[in-house]
């Protein structure tokens, strides 16, 4: 069985060795934490243009990744780490696709893409080649949107209702940061797809620049 095994909220804090600061920095909460179409109350979103907002709104990591992760570094990576807001157990997150549902007592969550790593992330794990190397793992987590808003603890049981479309998976998406030519027939299955807007839109134009 699937389970909430940590809801994670950030503060502001700075990122190492500059000036702007950042909320990927989370910790576990007690008690039972709200959630709205923007997010998870209280989990400070400083840098909008690339994070937050409703088709990211909540960033789900899964306890197999983090297990892969602590025999890779060799050292145990409490919940929160990688700046999720809700680490989940009992999944394969590697096998996660867009258009899935977490369902957590009465919220209900859809994924709508990977996450892509960024050099605050890096930096927030002391090392500058991590962003990169956690590419290569592929190992994303799920960005989702909130369907149904409202409020859970630490605990419960989550349910998971695969999409009954097209299975593309957070993997298949990650691995395709950076390429310029994408095969038009994967785009074309995953516009099938509630996929994030931003990848939406890219993913129509490139299909109307071959066709």
């Amino acid at each position: 069985m699937a389970i909430l095994l940590s809801i994670n909220i950030g503060q502001p804090r700075p990122i190492p060795g500059k000036s702007a600061q950042t909320g990927i920095y989370k910790l576990p909460m007690d008690g039972d934490v709200a959630v709205t179409r923007e997010g998870l109350e209280g989990d400070a979103i400083l840098d909008r243009r690339h994070h937050g907002g409703k088709d990211q709104a909540v960033y789900l990591y899964f306890k197999d990744d983090y297990d892969w992760w602590s025999q890779q570094l060799g050292t145990e990576l409490a919940p929160g780490t990688f700046g999720e807001n809700l680490t989940i157990g009992g999944v394969d997150g590697r096998s996660v696709a867009i258009g899935d549902h977490f369902i957590i007592d009465e919220v209900v969550l859809e994924v709508t893409s990977h996450r892509t790593p960024c050099m605050v992330f890096a930096a927030r794990m002391g090392d500058p080649k991590f962003a990169r190397r956690f590419h290569q793992a592929g190992r994303p987590g799920a960005y989702c949107r909130v369907i149904k808003p409202g409020a859970f603890h630490a605990g419960e049981p989550v349910r998971l209702e695969p999409f009954a479309g097209e299975r593309i998976t957070v993997a298949e998406m990650m691995a395709l940061d950076g390429v310029r030519e994408i095969d038009a027939a994967f785009m074309q299955r995953a516009l099938t797809t509630p996929l994030h807007y931003k990848t939406r839109e890219d993913y129509q134009d490139r299909l109307a620049r071959l066709f």
